[in-house]
């Protein structure tokens, strides 16, 4: 059993682990996350203290659903390009993706969360671990430029520093030619829903940044420009919808239809 030693915004990697390997066990799973799965029973954690409920597993596990068909579809439109998995914590989207030869992937987070990587998931042959905050510019300036880039955010940039995450845009669309950023955002109404969710609480992590409209960042990074936005966990399978509880499907349809509870969070897919 791996034993976790993380606080704050690195523990929150174990709620979106959970969250996935728990939902791959639900009928009618639409992760079917065995890798996950077999994480957590090799993780000495007392997950009960987070009190996850039904509908978060499902909502989290159609968030990451979503953005792995953006990173499949920018693969199958590049098939030489590289993708870099920005606070990639425990997560196996390497594993569900499952890029073909030609892609080079790159997993980065803390050197303490990249160690527990290694420990709970064998090499890959294309993916490269990369131990380091992601804000820090000396690893991705060992990054090879001349390829079309995918970089994949989930669950990480409100945790960052705007001028931090701003420069992190800048020098990405600066430095490879052309891509897509595609991640989870929040308006300031939904960053504080994020701050009092009682199982990030319970982590101590702190919520920094918050994009009051998606158009706004195409002001703040030269380049990039909007190609898709939705709900944060929102679903176009009515099957998978059906899954939620009815106060939650009544959530859901409330947000898609006031604005300021619609910007709550998103799904955001830009290009440049």
């Amino acid at each position: 059993m791996e034993k976790i030693a993380l606080t704050r915004e690195k523990e929150t990697l174990l709620i979106t682990l959970y969250a996935k390997a728990r939902e791959s066990l639900l009928p009618e799973s639409i992760l079917k996350d065995r890798h996950a799965a077999a994480a957590v029973g090799r993780i000495n954690y007392d997950f009960s203290r987070l009190r996850m409920r039904r509908d978060e597993m499902i909502g989290l596990a159609l968030r990451a659903h979503t953005l792995d068909g953006w990173a499949r579809e920018f693969i199958a439109a590049h098939p030489e390009a590289t993708v870099l998995h920005l606070g990639c914590g425990l997560d196996t989207r390497v594993q569900r993706v499952d890029p073909p030869p030609g892609i080079d992937w790159y997993e980065v987070d803390y050197p303490e969360v990249i160690a527990l990587r290694r420990s709970l998931y064998p090499a890959r042959p294309g993916c490269t671990l990369v131990g380091s905050p992601v804000t820090d510019p000396e690893w991705l300036a060992r990054i090879p430029a001349g390829r079309p880039t995918l970089v994949v955010a989930e669950g990480l940039f409100l945790y960052l520093a705007e001028d931090a995450l701003l420069q992190l845009l800048r020098t990405v669309t600066a430095k490879f030619p052309s891509g897509e950023v595609v991640f989870d955002s929040y308006n300031r109404l939904g960053l504080t829903w994020v701050a009092h969710n009682r199982m990030i609480r319970s982590t101590g992590a702190v919520t920094r940044w918050s994009l009051r409209s998606p158009q706004a960042l195409e002001g703040q990074v030269p380049g990039l420009r909007l190609r898709t936005e939705r709900g944060g966990y929102e679903s176009d399978d009515s099957r998978q919808r059906a899954r939620y509880s009815w106060p939650a499907q009544a959530a859901l349809w409330l947000m898609r239809r006031v604005r300021p509870l619609g910007g709550m969070t998103q799904l955001l897919r830009y290009h440049y």
